[in-house]
C-alpha cells in the first residue's frame, strides 16, 4: 500500500481571506469579461441556463476538491489524489493535463484583456500583443517572490474586482428590458449544451487551488472556509453580470467584443471604456496569478514524483518557491502567446482547448474522490453528484478531448521512457520528504486510512 500522507496540523502561510481571494481570482478569472458574449451566441438568453447549471454544478466539485485537500494537503493537488487512488500513471496524466493547459490558457487570458485595453486606447493588434506580454511579465514577477506575495496581491485584487462589478451589475439594471429575454431560445433548447461546454472555462479553478493546499495555515480548516466563501461570491458574481449583460444589452451582447465595456458605458454613461480595460486587466491578472502559483506547485511535485525531470522538485515544501517550475510554465505560456499570435487565431479555440484538459482533470479527480473519502460522506456524496455533470461536460467538449488525449499519450511514454533509462525498476519518487505525500512501490489501490487528532485534524495512519 502507498505511505499515507502525514497532514501537519499547520502548514504555511495562507490566511483564509487570502485562500478565498485566490480561489475567487482563479475562477471568476476572464470568463466575466468574454464569456457572457460568446455564451449568448451560442445561445441567447437561454445561455443563462447554462450559467445557472454551472454555478450549481460548482457547488458540490469545489466541495469534493475541498475536501480532498484538507485530507491530504500536497503541492500535486489532483495529481496527488490520483496517484492514492490509481496509481503512478494516472497522477501523471492528470498532472500534466494540467500543467500543460495553463500555457494556452494563459495566452488566451491575456488576449482577454489586451482586448479591453485596446479597445480603450486604441493601437490594434499591436496593442493587444504588448498588453499580453506585460501580464505575463508581471505575473511571473509576482510568483518568483512565493505565494504569500501572490496571496497578499489577490486579496487585494478581490476586493477592487467585487466593488467593480457590483456597481456595474448595480448602475445598469434600470436600463433592463423584458423584450430582451425574447425570444429565450433563438437557437434552439439543444443550444444550451455547447454554450455549457464554453462557460466551462468560467469554472474552471476550483482543481487550481489544490496544489496550494499546504501552504495554508491550517489546512483542514481554512481550506473548506475559503472554499464555502469563494462559492458564494463567484456564483452570485457570475450570475449577476451575466443576467445585467443580457437584460441591459440584448441581442448586442452576443456580437460585444468587450460586453462588460458596453455594461460600463451604460451603467455610468459616456464612455466607460477605461474603467472596463481596469476591471478586466484586475481580472485576467487575478486568474493567470493563481494558476501560475498552482501550476509552478504542481510542477516541482511532479518532478518529485518521477513524472516530469528530477531537477524540477526544488519547491514542493510548503513555503519553498518552485522557480524552475515557475520559468518552464512561464517560457511555455510566451510560446503559446506568439505562436497564437503569428497564426492570427482567436482565443475562442485556445479556450475550448484549454476546458478539454480540465474537465479531464476533474473526471479523474472526482472518481479519485470517490475512491478516498469516506463512503456514504458528506463530502463522497458531493463528488457523487458531481459524476453525471462531469459526464456531460465531456461530451459536450467533443472534438477539444483530443487535446488531452494527445497530453495523456505524451505523459504515458515520458513514462515508459523514464523506466527503460531506469532499468525497469520502481523507486520511491525522487526529492519526496517526511510529511509529504510520497508513494512506496506498490501504488495505493484503495483509499488510505486516516486518523482524526484530538483536535480534529487529520493524520494519515
Amino acid at each position: 500500500m502507498a505511505d499515507t500522507p502525514s497532514v501537519p496540523a499547520v502548514g504555511g502561510r495562507l490566511t483564509v481571506a487570502q485562500g478565498t481571494a485566490l480561489y475567487v481570482g482563479a475562477v471568476l478569472g476572464t470568463g466575466v469579461i468574454a464569456l457572457p458574449a460568446l455564451a449568448a451566441e451560442a445561445a441567447g438568453p437561454a445561455s443563462l441556463l447554462a450559467w445557472l447549471l454551472l454555478v450549481v454544478v460548482s457547488a458540490p466539485l469545489a466541495a469534493t476538491f475541498a475536501a480532498l485537500g484538507s485530507r491530504y494537503p500536497d503541492a500535486g493537488g489532483v495529481s496527488t489524489y490520483s496517484r492514492m487512488a490509481f496509481g503512478p500513471r494516472a497522477a501523471a496524466v492528470v498532472g500534466w493535463c494540467f500543467y500543460f493547459a495553463v500555457p494556452p490558457g494563459a495566452a488566451a487570458a491575456a488576449l482577454f484583456g489586451g482586448a479591453y485595453v485596446e479597445a480603450a486606447v486604441g493601437g490594434g493588434d499591436l496593442t493587444v500583443a504588448v498588453t499580453a506580454v506585460l501580464l505575463m511579465v508581471v505575473v511571473t514577477a509576482t510568483n518568483f517572490f512565493g505565494v504569500q506575495l501572490a496571496g497578499r496581491v489577490q486579496l487585494a485584487l478581490a476586493g477592487v474586482l467585487v466593488t467593480f462589478l457590483l456597481v456595474s451589475v448595480v448602475l445598469s439594471l434600470p436600463h433592463a428590458s423584458a423584450g430582451n429575454f425574447e425570444p429565450f431560445a433563438p437557437h434552439g433548447w439543444t443550444a444550451i449544451g455547447p454554450a455549457a461546454a464554453l462557460l466551462v472555462w468560467s469554472f474552471v479553478g476550483w482543481e487550481a487551488i489544490t496544489h496550494l493546499t499546504a501552504e495554508f495555515r491550517r489546512p483542514a480548516r481554512d481550506l473548506p472556509r475559503a472554499t464555502a466563501a469563494a462559492v458564494i461570491v463567484v456564483g452570485a458574481l457570475y450570475l449577476a453580470v451575466a443576467f445585467a449583460i443580457i437584460a441591459v444589452l440584448g441581442s448586442s451582447a452576443a456580437t460585444a467584443d468587450a460586453p462588460l465595456g458596453e455594461l460600463f458605458a451604460v451603467a455610468l454613461g459616456g464612455d466607460a471604456r477605461w474603467l472596463a480595460a481596469t476591471a478586466a486587466l484586475l481580472l485576467t491578472f487575478g486568474a493567470m496569478n493563481a494558476y501560475y502559483a498552482g501550476a509552478a506547485k504542481l510542477g516541482a511535485a511532479l518532478g518529485r514524483d518521477g513524472a516530469l525531470p528530477v531537477w524540477l522538485t526544488r519547491g514542493t515544501v510548503a513555503g519553498e518557491v518552485p522557480r524552475r517550475s515557475l520559468a518552464i510554465n512561464a517560457a511555455l505560456s510566451f510560446l503559446a502567446l506568439f505562436a497564437v499570435l503569428a497564426a492570427g487565431v482567436g482565443p475562442r479555440p485556445l479556450v475550448l482547448l484549454t476546458t478539454g484538459s480540465f474537465v479531464t482533470v476533474y473526471a479523474v479527480g472526482v472518481a479519485a474522490a470517490l475512491r478516498l473519502l469516506p463512503s456514504r460522506s458528506k463530502t463522497w456524496w458531493a463528488a457523487v453528484v458531481t459524476v453525471g455533470a462531469v459526464l456531460f461536460l465531456l461530451i459536450m467538449t467533443g472534438v477539444y478531448l483530443v487535446w488531452p488525449l494527445v497530453v495523456t499519450g505524451a505523459a504515458l511514454l515520458y513514462l515508459r521512457l523514464r523506466t527503460d533509462r531506469n532499468g525497469g525498476g520502481r523507486q520511491r519518487p525522487p526529492g519526496a520528504v517526511p510529511g509529504q505525500v510520497a508513494e512506496t512501490r506498490d501504488t495505493a489501490t484503495e483509499a488510505p486510512e486516516v486518523a482524526t487528532t484530538p483536535d480534529g485534524e487529520h493524520s494519515g495512519r
